[in-house]
Formats: structure tokens, C-alpha cells, sequence
């Protein structure tokens, strides 16, 4: 009477019934679902309570500005050869151009003064020459700094890799 069949039989059922379940709900959820737990995309609390802290919960940090100058005064241009890493494969050290002009000798150099390279016409448009200064606002953001430039570099956003940078290419002539 009690037989493997009869055993087979009522695993199945359990199993089906639990597969029935399970679909069950899956399309229960999928038909009934709000989204993003039925709130909206609106969050807000019912009540507040004044600490007497600002909504992010840190005090106010004053922001020093640290003068170029003075930053590569301490600059290391041991540490300006690895960032130099970023610029080569564009430029190059030793004379001659690659897709940006060769930057041996850069440092007082007049701006767009390479005379085998094209430079755009922001570049060509530009007075002076790259000293420090020029050439730390240049490396911040060089689309700000000559706006249409062929540059497609993002620019170092540190002082100090840019202060670094500068003291090593003062060192290759």
C-alpha cells in the first residue's frame, strides 16, 4: 500500500504547491508593486530636531589658498617625473614633437613657440610666456585657461603634483 509511487506522489504535490506559491506571489508582486515602497520618489520627515549643527553634521572648514609660489618653492621634482607619467603619451623630452609639442625647455619659454607644431588658435592667440604661474593655471583646467585649445587633458587638480610637475620640467632643458 505504502509504496516508492505513492511516496514520488506526495513529494510532487508538496513541491507543486510550493511552486504554485511562489508564482503566486512573484505576479502578485509585479501587478501590485509601488515602486520604490510605495513613498514616491519624496522623502521627507514628519518632525525635525534643532541640534544647532548645519544639515551635514560637520563644522565648517575654512579653506586655506596656499600661493603657488609658495607650494613650489617646497616642490619635488623627483615626484614631478612620475606625474610627467600622465603627460607622455602626448609629449615628449627629448626635442622632438609627438601629438603635443615636445616640452624639454618649456619653463620661460614662449607660449606657442615650437615652430614644427600646430598649435590651435588658442594657444597661438595667447601673450607671454610659461612661467610657473602660466604654466599652473594651464595644467589646473586647460580648456578654462585657453578656451578652444586642442589639449584634451582634464588637468591635475592637486597644487602640489602641479607644483612637482613644474620643478621637473625646469630641470629638463
Amino acid at each position: 500500500m505504502f509504496d516508492t509511487m505513492t511516496l514520488t506522489k506526495i513529494v510532487g504535490g508538496i513541491c507543486g504547491t510550493f511552486l504554485i506559491f511562489l508564482f503566486a506571489n512573484w505576479g502578485a508582486e509585479t501587478i501590485y508593486s509601488m515602486g520604490g515602497g510605495g513613498h514616491g520618489d519624496e522623502h521627507a520627515q514628519a518632525y525635525v530636531i534643532d541640534t544647532g549643527e548645519d544639515e551635514s553634521g560637520a563644522a565648517e572648514e575654512e579653506v586655506v589658498e596656499v600661493a603657488f609660489a609658495d607650494v613650489l618653492a617646497t616642490a619635488d621634482a623627483g615626484k614631478g617625473e612620475r606625474v610627467f607619467g600622465k603627460c607622455k603619451a602626448c609629449h615628449k623630452l627629448d626635442g622632438s614633437n609627438g601629438t603635443g609639442p615636445h616640452l624639454d625647455g618649456v619653463v620661460d619659454r614662449d607660449i606657442a613657440a615650437v615652430g614644427d607644431f600646430s598649435y590651435s588658435d588658442a594657444l597661438t592667440g595667447l601673450e607671454g610666456a610659461w612661467d610657473a604661474e602660466a604654466l599652473n593655471g594651464f595644467l589646473t583646467n586647460p580648456k578654462d585657461y585657453a578656451p578652444g585649445t586642442k589639449m584634451s587633458f582634464a588637468g591635475l587638480k592637486k597644487i602640489e603634483d602641479r607644483a612637482n610637475l613644474v620643478a621637473y620640467l625646469a630641470t629638463v632643458q
